[in-house]
């Protein structure tokens, strides 16, 4: 049984990202559905794409990532469809697919991308400004129907890619940046366990403050306090002890993040 994740800023007010699974239940009614995020802030592809490159990976071969974030609807921006790995995506082509593209990449993985320029898998009549349901979902529909990737569209070879922020060495450490900040108010960096180590004997420092080494599990602290350990993708993050650390430290995406070993 196909299964299609969904992923966009739609919220959950007005109604968009129900029509649309109405629309792939009237081509594939065997579909099984997964939200992995309807609440991305609102045009923010980089979020998009965070959350869909450390999700999809945990989903079944041959699952469907539907994505739309899409500032540039109703421009020029291509429609595509992917077959990234063992994964197929859905999604406007704003570089929202850049992580599942790199970790292909570096795992020398299947990567075939096509334009969707074929009218007769859309509604009949699309509008300028919800691709999403006119376009996007009838794909994802037809793709998990059966239709092959090939007949989707025309084959491409240059995805939009984002520039995603990388960590850099510095003599006594690493400088990084806020990438996310999740529902709790943790806040994620681009500092990755494979820059660090495990639990390294250094000085984290973010939007002012510092806080001395890093802890394995929240429990470690106690309740109000700021810590600094790994999160569940090996990302350094800092939080406060059930609270919210993002408000603590009046966080944003693209601060600045530190780490200086103190043995250096």
């Amino acid at each position: 049984m196909p299964v299609i994740t969904l992923t966009t800023d739609f919220g959950l007010k007005d109604g968009n990202a129900g029509v649309m699974k109405g629309v792939i239940w009237n081509i594939a009614p065997q579909v099984q559905f997964a939200d992995l995020s309807n609440q991305i802030s609102p045009q923010n592809i980089a979020e998009a794409a965070l959350v869909l490159g450390r999700a999809a990976p945990f989903f079944p071969s041959g699952s469907i990532h539907l994505v739309v974030v899409d500032p540039g609807v109703g421009t020029q921006r291509r429609p595509i469809a992917a077959l990234v790995g063992e994964q197929y995506v859905v999604a406007p082509d704003n570089g929202v697919i850049t992580p599942l593209l790199e970790r292909a990449e570096s795992e020398i993985k299947t990567i075939q991308i096509v334009h969707l320029n074929k009218p007769q898998y859309w509604l009949p009549v699309v509008s300028h400004v919800f691709h999403g349901r006119d376009i996007f979902a009838p794909v994802a529909g037809h793709l998990a129907a059966g239709v092959s990737l090939e007949e989707l569209g025309t084959p491409i070879h240059d995805p939009v890619r984002l520039e995603l922020p990388q960590p850099k060495a510095t003599p006594n450490g690493w400088r990084g940046e806020i990438i996310h900040i999740d529902h709790f108010g943790n806040i994620a960096s681009n500092i990755m366990r494979s820059h660090l180590g495990e639990s390294p004997a250094a000085t984290i420092r973010i939007c002012g403050v510092n806080i001395g080494g890093m802890v394995k599990t929240f429990g470690e602290r106690q309740a109000g306090e700021l810590i600094a350990l790994y999160g569940s993708s090996g990302n350094l993050i800092v939080s406060v002890v059930n609270g919210n650390a993002a408000q603590r430290v009046d966080a944003h995406p693209g601060d600045p993040v530190e780490v200086t070993y103190s043995d250096r």
